[in-house]
């Protein structure tokens, strides 16, 4: 886990050159576009501890939490909250700012700070964790380890997997953390998430990206958890 932590903070200062002129820009373009706020700051877990504040940049209407969100939007073939990325809620700058990839760019703050990393799953609301700890036993191993600006499930798309799909994703990637860590795992997530937001690289399937983890990492438990718990065999996927 310490070179982990060395990874993410030479990255992140080598980086700086590229990152803080497009936290700048992006900044500047929700400005004059939108106005105020520029920012979203909202309240997510990020680990295994209490939710702590994130922030983002603002890419919807005002107060759009308050319409659209775990509690007021019924659960129907996700208890992921995904928001369809031509939602009436998106601003002009915002849906720029997804389509490059951006949005989540001012988050490597807290990278510095230590609270998040480069490479992890994806913080969450209380009430979406909730939503799946009800129908998913194993939806908490997400969070066995930081959570981070891209990981391995961004290398299919929130879109392409089913909740049980990212969960094994997710916790397989953690596992391989935790069990057998090697610094070319983050890298390459990293690398290959760099390249799909350029349009460089396809997207890669859930079976691909189960097997890059586990090219990737020491972890023997990872290739347990994709032969002995298939999501596509999981009867409790939600209709």
């Amino acid at each position: 886990m310490h070179i982990k932590r060395v990874f993410d903070v030479v990255v992140v200062s080598l980086a700086a050159v590229v990152w803080l002129p497009a936290v700048a820009g992006g900044a500047l373009l929700v400005l004059i576009t939108s106005g105020r706020p520029v920012f979203y700051r909202s309240n997510r877990l990020v680990g295994s501890g209490d939710p702590t504040k994130v922030v983002k940049f603002r890419t919807m209407v005002k107060n759009a939490d308050r319409l659209v969100n775990r509690d007021t939007v019924p659960v129907t073939s996700t208890r992921f909250l995904n928001i369809a990325p031509d939602s009436p809620l998106y601003t002009r700058a915002g849906r720029l700012l997804e389509k490059c990839g951006l949005t989540e760019i001012p988050q490597l703050v807290h990278v510095l700070s230590g609270k998040m990393s480069i490479v992890g799953n994806r913080p969450l609301p209380t009430n979406v964790m909730n939503a799946l700890l009800d129908e998913y036993s194993y939806a908490g191993d997400r969070f066995l380890t930081a959570a981070g600006l891209t990981g391995p499930a961004q290398l299919v798309g929130r879109d392409a997997l089913t909740d049980s799909e990212r969960l094994r994703i997710e916790g397989a990637y953690c596992h391989a953390v935790i069990d057998g860590y090697r610094l070319r795992l983050d890298f390459t997530i990293l690398l290959r998430t760099v390249l799909i937001v350029a349009h460089l690289k396809p997207s890669l399937s859930y079976t691909e990206v189960m097997d890059l983890i586990a090219r990737n990492s020491g972890s023997r438990s990872v290739v347990a958890l994709d032969e002995h718990a298939s999501p596509r065999a999981d009867n409790t996927e939600v209709a």
